[in-house]
C-alpha cells in the first residue's frame, strides 16, 4: 500500500517505520528532522528490539509526495489549521485518510472538506518520545484501534486492521468510533494536562496518593462526559479507571507525555481538542467536568488568547 504519513514525530514516525519494513511505501511529511533523517535514514529504540532503517522517503511539501492509497495523519491537533491543505494533494481517486490524533473535533475537519466516506479515525496508544534527530525511542504499548467516521463496521476497517496487525502493530477496528474516543480521552485528559502543569511523569504522579485520587476524580468525570454522548455501550466506572492506572503504573516509567514535552519545549497546547470540545460536548448533555474545567483553564495560562 501508498501510506503517506503526516505528522512525523515519535507517533508517526514509529508506525510509518513498522510499515515500511513490513514492505509498504511509506512517504514521511517531514519537518525539523528532514536533514537528518534523509541523510541518515531513522532509528528506533524499542523494547522489542531496536532497528536503523537506512532509506526513507522524506518530503517537505505534500504536494511532491505523488499518490496514496492512505494518508495517515498524525499531526498534533494545534497545528489543524493547516491539516485540509497539507492533505488536499491526496485526495484523489479513492485515497482514504486516518487521523490518528488526540482528542475530539479531527474527523468532522477532514469530513467537512473531504466527505465523510474518505475519513477514518483511530487512536494510537503508544508511549514515544523523540530523541535527537532521526531518532525515535519507543517505550511502551504501539497499537492502534480504529472505526469509520460513519460508525459501523466496514471491509476497508478490517483490512486496515489486517495491514497494521501484518506490520506488527497491534490493531483492532471497531464500531463505535466515539467510544475509543472517549476512553483515550480518559487517560489524555488528567495525564497530558498535569504532568505538563508540574513537570513530573505519570508515574511520579501516581507515587503520591493525594494525586492518584485527583487523577481517578478526573478519569470519572471523563467517563460520566463520554457516556452522556449515546455511545454504543457505556464506558465503565470504577474497573475503568483502576485498570487504566494500574497499566500506567506499569509500563510507563519515565514516559513523559506530548503535552508535557510541548509545554517545556515552549509550544502551543492541544487545548481545543482534548478539553474545549470535550468540555463543550459535555455541558450540552447536562454534564459538567468541574475538575477538567480547572485544569483546562490552568493550562491556558500563559497560552495565546
Amino acid at each position: 500500500m501508498r501510506i503517506a504519513v503526516i505528522g512525523a514525530g515519535a507517533v508517526g514516525l514509529y508506525f510509518g517505520a513498522r510499515l515500511q519494513i513490513a514492505g509498504h511505501d511509506v512517504r514521511f511529511l517531514l519537518r525539523r528532522d528532514y536533514d537528518a533523517i534523509t541523510t541518515a535514514g531513522l532509528t528506533v529504540t524499542t523494547p522489542s528490539g531496536d532497528f536503523h532503517i537506512e532509506k526513507i522517503q522524506g518530503f517537505r511539501d505534500s504536494r511532491e509526495m505523488g499518490e496514496v492509497d492512505l494518508v495517515l495523519v498524525a499531526l498534533k491537533a494545534f497545528a489543524n489549521a493547516h491539516l485540509v491543505e497539507m492533505v488536499r494533494p491526496f485526495m484523489r481517486g479513492d485515497a482514504a485518510v486516518l487521523t490518528i490524533q488526540n482528542g475530539l473535533g479531527n474527523e468532522e475537519l477532514l469530513a467537512a472538506a473531504f466527505g465523510a466516506e474518505r475519513v477514518l479515525g483511530g487512536v494510537a496508544l503508544i508511549g514515544a518520545n523523540r530523541g535527537e534527530p532521526g531518532v525515535v525511542h519507543h517505550l511502551a504499548y504501539g497499537a492502534i484501534r480504529l472505526g469509520e467516521f460513519g460508525g459501523g463496521p466496514s471491509p476497508r476497517t478490517e483490512q486496515l486492521a489486517a495491514m497494521f496487525n501484518a506490520a506488527g502493530i497491534r490493531c483492532d477496528a471497531v464500531a463505535d468510533l466515539r467510544k475509543i474516543r472517549w476512553e483515550k480521552l480518559v487517560w489524555n485528559i488528567p495525564f497530558n494536562g498535569l504532568c505538563a502543569l508540574t513537570g513530573h511523569t505519570p508515574a511520579i504522579l501516581l507515587a503520591r496518593p493525594a494525586m492518584r485520587r485527583l487523577i481517578a476524580a478526573l478519569m470519572a468525570e471523563v467517563i460520566a462526559g463520554g457516556n452522556a454522548q449515546g455511545l454504543s455501550e457505556p464506558i465503565p466506572q470504577n474497573g475503568f479507571i483502576e485498570e487504566m492506572l494500574a497499566r500506567t503504573e506499569r509500563n510507563t516509567g519515565s514516559y513523559r507525555p506530548s503535552m508535557m514535552i510541548d509545554r517545556l519545549e515552549g509550544r502551543p497546547l492541544e487545548l481545543e481538542a482534548i478539553y474545549q470540545i470535550p468540555l463543550q460536548l459535555a455541558a450540552k448533555q447536562g454534564i459538567e467536568m468541574v475538575r477538567v474545567e480547572m485544569l483546562h483553564a490552568l493550562l491556558t495560562q500563559g497560552e495565546p488568547t
